[in-house]
C-alpha cells in the first residue's frame, strides 16, 4: 500500500486518509500489537454520538482467540452456508436503480479484480467466506449496539467506525469493515460470551495488506452527494 508504516514521524491530513483509505481484502502474516489497536479504539471514542450516548461496543480478537473464532466460523459455515436468521437485511428488498446500479458495479469491479466469473456461485461463496477468516488478517475487531436501539444510535456507530478507520490508515494500517459478520451474529454473540441484548453489527478486518494482491488496490466510484435530491 501507499501509506507509510507504522511508526513513522510523518502523520497524514483528515483529508489524505479520507482519501487514501481502501478497504484491504487480504492481509500479510504480519503481527499487530494488540495495544496500538486498543489504542484507536479508544480515541476513535471522540467521536460524536447523540446525548453522548456512546452506544458502540468494541470487542477486540487476535492471537489465539482469533484463530480459534476462525476455526468456529469454518465448522458453522459448513453446517449453515447461508447464515443465520439476521434482525435485519443488509438491503432494502427492493432497490432503487440508482443503488442497484452502483451495487452491481461495485461487484463488476471486485470480481474482475479477483477474476471471478459472475457466473461461478462456487467461486463467489468462496471468496464471499473469506470475510469469517478476516481476509486472512491477524487482528479483527466486532461491533455491537444494543437490541433497542434506534436508527440514531446505528448512525452513531456509523461515526466511530469511520474514525477508527480514519486512525487505522492514519497509523499506516490497513483495514476492511465487514457487515457480512452479521450473518452469523448468534454464533459470534456466543463466542465471545456477550450479552444478549447486544447485537452484532459488524466486523473490522485489521493488518497489514498484502501488495501483491489485486483486490487491495480497488478504487470504488462515488457519485457527487450534492448533484440532486432525486434518486430514481
Amino acid at each position: 500500500m501507499t501509506r507509510p508504516p507504522t511508526g513513522m514521524s510523518v502523520r497524514m491530513s483528515v483529508s489524505q486518509a479520507v482519501d487514501s483509505r481502501v478497504s484491504a481484502r487480504a492481509f500479510l502474516d504480519r503481527p499487530v500489537p494488540r495495544a496500538f489497536v486498543e489504542d484507536i479504539l479508544r480515541r476513535a471514542a471522540r467521536a460524536p454520538s447523540g446525548g453522548n450516548l456512546q452506544p458502540w461496543v468494541a470487542r477486540l480478537v487476535e492471537g489465539e482467540e482469533i484463530a480459534a473464532l476462525k476455526t468456529r466460523m469454518r465448522a458453522r459455515i459448513a453446517e449453515l452456508p447461508d447464515g443465520e436468521p439476521m434482525a435485519h437485511g443488509f438491503y432494502p428488498p427492493a432497490l432503487k436503480p440508482a443503488y442497484l446500479a452502483r451495487r452491481q458495479r461495485n461487484g463488476e469491479i471486485l470480481y474482475g479484480a479477483l477474476g471471478i466469473d459472475r457466473h461461478d456461485p462456487v467461486a463467489r461463496k468462496a471468496w464471499i467466506d473469506e470475510n469469517f477468516q478476516f481476509f486472512g488478517a491477524p487482528v479483527g475487531v466486532l461491533l455491537f449496539v444494543e437490541r433497542n436501539s434506534t436508527p440514531y444510535q446505528w448512525i452513531d456507530l456509523g461515526i466511530y467506525l469511520q474514525t477508527v478507520l480514519l486512525l487505522l490508515c492514519e497509523a499506516g494500517l490497513d483495514a476492511c469493515p465487514q457487515a457480512d459478520w452479521a450473518m452469523y451474529a448468534a454464533t459470534v454473540t456466543a463466542f465471545l460470551d456477550a450479552p444478549p441484548d447486544l447485537m452484532l453489527i459488524c466486523g473490522i478486518a485489521i493488518g497489514h495488506a498484502d501488495p501483491n494482491r489485486p483486490e487491495n488496490f480497488i478504487r470504488t466510484e462515488r457519485d457527487d452527494p450534492l448533484a440532486s435530491f432525486a434518486i430514481s
